[in-house]
């Protein structure tokens, strides 16, 4: 069983277990009292380089990123250095992720907020809602056609954005049918874990003119976003580059071009 195909099997079981520990109508009523904040607002009235910058303990890829992980303070930095949202890991056994680490980043920051998961239960959009999240991520790859409808429904229903993540023709295909997702294309490859630029540089043809698209994985450097923002991305998921940083902030402030404060 491939990586992707294995942590989707555990997180369907985990949204199994937590469902019978916290019934669902406690989610959506915490959910109600949840202001949103929205991203693609964000994104389409940047005048500057646009990148949702990631907080996460560690990956699959590298291992353990950071041992000392204080995601509330590290989203204030973000903040502070010109992120236009924050992308917050979830899951808890190979990115060592939190439903805490999502609500220290809520109360951290006025910004829009991103679970990255590998969402594949309506209940998970709930929780989603609940913690604070503004937007959710399905990844294409996993669902079915009728289930990214699902959830797509479910995150729309509480008022939620939505990012389809897609890696091939086929998959994109099923992002752009979804009406007001946000388009992103991932370089890395979720079955070998490796990334190439050449994704993103493949699908942007692919991307119709007007619809809102980010390119993410793989992007280390300002020349890389360069290059793909002429390609028509309007922003960039990052989060790698930036927690392999002593200050990610200070990564996040060259990546966008944004000259250090005095």
């Amino acid at each position: 069983m491939d990586v992707l195909r294995a942590i989707m099997a555990q997180r369907k079981a985990d949204a199994a277990a937590a469902r019978r520990a916290a019934p669902l109508v406690e989610l959506e009523k915490e959910a109600k009292k949840r202001r949103r904040h929205s991203l693609v607002e964000r994104l389409n009235a940047a005048t500057g380089t646009c990148v949702i910058a990631e907080t996460k303990k560690a990956s699959p890829s590298a291992g353990l990123l950071r041992a000392r992980y204080r995601p509330g303070e590290i989203a204030r930095g973000y903040e502070k250095a010109g992120a236009v949202g924050i992308s917050v890991l979830t899951e808890p056994r190979h990115f060592l992720g939190s439903e805490q680490h999502l609500r220290e980043v809520r109360k951290a920051v006025d910004l829009p907020v991103l679970r990255k998961d590998f969402l594949c239960d309506p209940y998970q959009v709930a929780e989603a809602a609940a913690w604070g999240a503004d937007v959710v991520l399905l990844i294409a790859a996993a669902l079915s056609r009728r289930r990214l409808w699902e959830l797509y429904e479910a995150a729309r229903g509480y008022g939620m954005e939505v990012l389809v993540e897609a890696r091939a023709a086929k998959e994109l295909k099923l992002a752009l049918a979804l009406p007001d997702v946000i388009v992103g294309v991932n370089n890395r490859n979720l079955k070998t874990l490796k990334t190439d630029l050449a994704v993103a540089e493949k699908l942007a043809d692919l991307v119709p003119k007007g619809r809102l698209a980010i390119a993410e994985s793989g992007i280390k450097t300002r020349a890389d976003i360069t290059e793909l923002e002429d390609l028509g991305y309007r922003g960039f998921l990052i989060g790698e580059a930036l927690m392999r940083c002593p200050d990610p902030a200070a990564k996040l402030r060259a990546l966008i071009g944004k000259p250090r404060p005095r």
